[in-house]
């Protein structure tokens, strides 16, 4: 498709489903057949008229109001990360009157690391250091980060991508210990990034191939669920060295739009740290090396 109606109309429809009237302070009338709020209910919560409603959710977002979003995302009790992707379903929207609220993003291109990027991770020697695209795509690391994503740089097609590992790959059902929660992040992320970027050809490419090759994407994808994380503690059982429990904070390159930083650390002293001065200890005697960068597309 030419432009993103049917994410917009697949998003709202499901987040109007997921919404009892009693959670919206409504007194339902009558029997219903499909569950959550009617498109009239929705109407009145925001506002607007049903005709009104009923063209935004068949996906149709073009010259909506910054204002009508807000009432939307009040009536639908959208979450933080909820909002922030109908106002970029609604920017990518063709004909949108938002499109000059931010700046346009970049066109594709190959995207490597600066040399001073990777000073800057290689100066990062006591904790894993990752940078990432939107997509998931994996672009380069420190000497400990690559330790840590071994077994993604063990893909054959020379491309890492979180995403393409956590639903291809038997060996992320390892990794990842609590695999669910992984998946789940992974398809939000990218659900994100369709709403920012919905013409971006890789992204098409990649969703399609999960989609093909795996029903657990494919139902988390129709869910439409989105969600934002920046800072945390993940666990993974790493093939040489174990568990894992790793505190994480991600940080947005101001240089680099569309890319961003994540480090990891550990609580000293503890189990996971000793884990990781022996990671470290391990990739100094494989000698794991990094890659000046994965090329792929920004």
């Amino acid at each position: 498709m030419d432009d993103n109606r049917a994410e917009v109309r697949d998003f709202l429809t499901t987040r109007r489903a997921r919404i009892t009237p009693e959670q919206a302070g409504l007194h339902p009338h009558g029997s219903r057949r499909v569950p959550g709020l009617r498109r009239g209910e929705v109407a009145d919560l925001a506002g607007v008229s049903v005709e009104y409603y009923a063209k935004l959710e068949r996906g149709d977002l073009a010259g909506v109001s910054a204002a009508v979003l807000e009432a939307l995302a009040s009536a639908l009790q959208l979450e933080d990360a909820e909002r922030e992707h109908l106002f970029d379903l609604a920017r990518a929207a063709v004909g949108s009157s938002l499109l000059n609220s931010r700046p346009r993003r970049r066109t594709t291109r190959t995207w490597q690391p600066s040399q001073a990027l990777q000073w800057t991770l290689d100066a990062i020697r006591d904790a894993p250091a990752a940078v990432g695209n939107q997509r998931g795509d994996l672009l380069a690391t420190n000497h400990l980060g690559r330790a840590l994503y071994s077994d993604l740089y063990a893909d054959p097609t020379g491309r890492p991508n979180f995403s393409r590992f956590t639903f291809l790959n038997p060996a992320a059902r390892r990794f990842y210990p609590d695999w669910d929660y992984f998946a789940d992040i992974s398809v939000a992320m990218l659900h994100i990034e369709a709403g920012r970027n919905p013409r971006d050809p890789e992204l098409h490419e990649l969703v399609g191939e999960l989609s093909t090759r795996s029903e657990e994407f494919r139902d988390r994808w129709s869910a439409h669920n989105v969600r934002i994380h920046t800072a945390g503690t993940k666990h993974y059982r790493h093939p040489v060295v174990g568990d894992l429990q790793l505190v994480y904070q991600t940080l947005d390159l101001a240089g680099e739009p569309g890319i961003a930083m994540t480090v990891y650390t550990t609580e000293p002293g503890s189990p996971s740290h000793h884990a990781l001065q022996l990671l470290a200890s391990w990739a100094a005697s494989t000698h794991v090396t990094v890659d000046p960068g994965v090329q792929a597309p920004h």
